[in-house]
């Protein structure tokens, strides 16, 4: 699986790693993010679209060369899986034999329109190809292959019949016009050897018609038994070219056969794979419902176990001890701005009193803020509301410990019956009431004291209920 790109699923090219820890090809990651704006990883999304953060947005400068894993693609032992090669090496070399494969399909280059095998190319070319012409020099036309092959017998059969019909006209023509020069027979091309002046030549056909006759019979002769061997030569070719349309016929009718049970292979393979996807469906479905499951669990525990943890630090006495640690950080935190507050656990007055708790600025709030830390008292909506009396009256006192048990800071107020921080709660918590100067910070932080020890301070909060 490692192997495979995340957007097109196959054998990666070029890989490349995103911030998320994904790959993709070079040339899916260039097209994923040339076609979608703010472009987010899938496999972020498919594995759990909770924890999608800035890492899982996709950006070509925000990917780099994965050269340990396109060493390992490189050295995968792979074979052709085309029918009839058995050619199988490393995939560094598989490109090149892509490219020479014999068994291959390839267009003809002719645009002819046929797919051939590499290795039968030539024969194609040589045998079936319309597009591979030859422009006979005599009558100048584009023939194909085979049909300049039947042209040469052609025109080897045109040239003695148009000679025949030379001497064919000959026979009927008047005197006046000679096929030789003045002084030659116009029969000396079928053998006469006479030659005289033009009365001793009209002489000579008046009383040489019989001899001219017999010497045209003799090549005619001889032109008809050169005919038949053309012809018998013309026939020759003929039935050699139909014995290969045989055998050609034969390649077909194997090829197709082959054809059909490649498709019949194909079809079986796009069943099973729609078998396999439907299984592979099913599965996603019981892992996301599984998912879900555990979803719901966790937060379940999450649940019982923030539950656990407030019965084991809850109060029910109004008495409550605030441990507060890593107090510079959070003191440094409150300065920025980054945390401005804490709210301590939540305690309560009695097992079904006022549920309460303490909020503190340790940068100090309002007036202290900045110089003093601030600490306020707030009501909290409770179980228990609507059997207690309100507004709360109860006598608060806030003390901040010193580790060295000799100088306490102390400070106490009663509850301002008329605030709204003190009525019976509408939201989760009322508005925080308080000491915004409970302490100057310069005082917090003097070694002189030991209200911060190892980084830690105790804030105590009592709560009159008589």
């Amino acid at each position: 699986q490692k192997y495979l790109c995340s957007n097109c699923n196959n054998v990666l090219k070029k890989a490349l790693q995103t911030l998320c820890g994904h790959r993709y090809c070079s040339a899916c990651l260039s097209w994923v993010v040339r076609n979608n704006k703010n472009a987010i990883c899938q496999k972020c999304k498919e594995e759990d679209p909770s924890t999608l953060s800035e890492g899982s947005l996709l950006a070509e400068e925000r990917a780099f060369g994965d050269a340990a894993i396109n060493k390992e693609i490189s050295e995968l032992r792979v074979h052709c899986v085309t029918l009839g090669c058995s050619w199988s090496g490393t995939m560094k070399d598989f490109e090149e034999h892509q490219s020479l494969c014999e068994y291959a399909l390839i267009p003809c280059h002719t645009g002819c329109g046929h797919v051939v095998m590499r290795k039968k190319l030539a024969d194609h070319l040589e045998n079936g190809c319309v597009n591979n012409v030859t422009v006979c020099q005599k009558c100048k036309r584009s023939l194909s292959s085979s049909e300049y092959q039947v042209r040469i017998c052609h025109r080897f059969l045109c040239d003695y019949l148009n000679l025949f019909t030379l001497y064919f006209l000959c026979l009927t023509c008047n005197g006046s016009t000679p096929l030789m020069n003045k002084d030659g027979c116009r029969f000396s091309e079928v053998g006469c050897s006479f030659r005289g002046s033009k009365e001793k030549m009209k002489e000579h056909e008046k009383t040489a018609v019989g001899a001219h006759m017999l010497l045209l019979l003799q090549h005619i002769k001889q032109l008809k038994a050169s005919l038949c061997t053309a012809a018998k030569a013309a026939n020759g070719f003929i039935l050699n070219l139909e014995n290969k349309l045989h055998v050609f016929e034969n390649i077909v009718a194997v090829l197709n056969k082959e054809v059909e049970t490649s498709n019949l292979e194909i079809t079986a393979f796009r069943r099973q794979s729609e078998l396999d996807q439907n299984i592979i469906r099913g599965l996603e479905l019981k892992i996301a419902e599984l998912h879900r499951c555990l979803t719901q669990k966790d937060a379940g525990l999450s649940s019982l176990h923030k539950s656990l943890l407030f019965s084991e630090q809850a109060s029910y006495d109004g008495v409550f001890l605030w441990k507060i640690t890593d107090v510079c950080r959070k003191l440094q935190d409150s300065v920025t701005g980054r945390t401005i507050s804490l709210y301590s656990p939540a305690f309560y007055t009695a097992k079904y009193g006022y549920k309460v708790c303490l909020r503190v600025y340790l940068n100090g709030d309002g007036t202290g803020k900045g110089t003093h830390m601030s600490l306020f008292f707030v009501v909290m909506k409770g179980d228990y509301d609507a059997l207690l009396p309100w507004p709360f009256r109860h006598k608060v006192t806030f003390m901040l410990l010193d580790q060295n048990n000799r100088e306490h800071i102390i400070d106490a107020f009663r509850p301002d019956l008329t605030s709204a921080s003190f009525q019976r709660p509408v939201n989760d918590m009322n508005v925080a009431s308080g000491c915004p100067m409970f302490l100057p910070l310069s005082k917090l932080q003097s070694p002189k004291y030991a209200y911060v020890k190892e980084d830690t301070l105790f804030l105590k909060c009592i709560i009159e209920t008589n």
